[in-house]
């Protein structure tokens, strides 16, 4: 199967369409949606398109750092394809969620929140899923959520997003 990869300059060329097809070039109030945009079609915020949106939307650089700092759904670091988040909360953490990190860091042989080096996963610690009657918790890609996890489960989890690429 062939998957299309879009080049740098036609990501930047797509974002610029958006700026000016919503009419958000010059306007201040937008920065956030316009971040969101530049991540989903880049996967995360390299500098260059920090600078790029600083300029189309006349927002200093160090105000486009500012938001993109303050908010965790925002990273300047690539991820990969299929983000595992691990809850590492004190409901999930008393319950091994601690091992249960370890094994998905050693299963994909990665750091934390270090991508694959084919690109399809990352696994990141966070604090609190809003799960905790079913510790401990892990979810993939913001959406699939996988509670009363153990060690042994970390490769079927693994194996079921390899399997979809």
């Amino acid at each position: 199967m062939a998957v299309l990869v879009k080049s740098k300059e036609e990501l930047f060329k797509e974002l610029d369409e958006f700026i000016e097809k919503n009419n958000y070039e010059g306007k201040k109030d937008v920065l956030i949606q316009v971040l969101h945009k530049a991540q989903e079609l880049f996967g995360y915020l390299p500098a260059d398109v920090l600078e790029f949106i600083s300029d189309k939307l006349n927002v200093p650089l160090s105000k486009v750092y500012g938001v993109v700092t303050f908010y965790n759904f925002f990273s300047t670091k690539p991820k990969g394809k299929h983000q595992i988040k691990v809850c590492l909360g004190t409901a999930c953490y008393v319950k091994g969620a601690d091992r249960i990190f370890e094994r998905f860091l050693e299963e994909l042989k990665v750091s934390p929140d270090e991508p694959t080096s084919d690109g399809l996963f990352s696994v990141h610690g966070v604090r609190c899923l809003g799960a905790c009657s079913m510790a401990p918790v892990v979810m993939v890609d913001d959406s699939d959520f996988y509670g009363r996890v153990t060690p042994d489960m970390v490769p079927q989890i693994i194996n079921k997003y390899r399997r979809e690429g």
